[in-house]
């Protein structure tokens, strides 16, 4: 596959998984978005503010005409509580759930034209690794896949991302991960989010972002 066509389909497979968990969120309208997420110490609305900033943040780090390859572009993240998560993009909460889901729409928005419209042989700064446009899509979709994931256990919703989707971010960040169960399953072990028959469930984990 060309530098094009990864792009091209990194960009597809972000897009997609960002439209599933709008479709699963949009599927809970009276939820109460305070309640814990998942094993997570961030309640869903704090932890879907995170997913969004995450979706920015991975874009904003491919825009620049130089990117910085050693450290973020330097936003200035912050906490609307001790021990909550540290980040640019906050939604207003007078605009409720649903201008809470527009905020992630438009940050994954921004990720997905990165994707498509940066060099491939652009280069950027992450904490996992120096990475390019393919890598932060994968990332995209795994900070998606799992974020929604998270929020979902804790509204009550079902979730089941696509096997295409979860191999695809596996393939790309995880190359070190089993290669013969579920891709669903190894995601969320390799996250720290699950169990898998015969290897020890992680404590911590990193993925591996760098260009292979």
């Amino acid at each position: 596959m060309s530098s094009e066509s990864a792009s091209q389909t990194a960009a597809d497979d972000l897009a997609h998984s960002v439209r599933l968990a709008l479709d699963t969120f949009g599927g809970a309208p009276a939820a109460d978005w305070s309640v814990r997420a998942g094993s997570l110490e961030w309640d869903c609305w704090e932890t879907a503010e995170h997913l969004a900033d995450d979706l920015f943040a991975y874009a904003a780090q491919l825009g620049p005409s130089k990117p910085p390859l050693d450290t973020e572009v330097p936003f200035d993240w912050t906490r609307r509580r001790p021990g909550g998560p540290a980040n640019v993009i906050f939604a207003n909460r007078d605009a409720g759930t649903a201008g809470l889901l527009q905020v992630i729409d438009a940050s994954g928005a921004l990720l997905v034209a990165m994707v498509r419209t940066a060099a491939p042989e652009t280069r950027a700064h992450h904490v996992f690794g120096l990475s390019d446009p393919v890598g932060f899509g994968a990332m995209g979709v795994a900070e998606t896949l799992v974020h929604t994931q998270d929020i979902a256990e804790g509204l009550g919703l079902d979730w089941a991302p696509p096997a295409g989707l979860c191999a695809g971010a596996l393939a790309r960040l995880f190359p070190d991960a089993p290669q013969d169960g579920d891709p669903w399953r190894t995601l969320l072990w390799a996250t720290g989010r699950g169990e898998l028959p015969g290897v020890e469930r992680l404590t911590s984990w990193r993925w591996n972002a760098e260009v292979r």
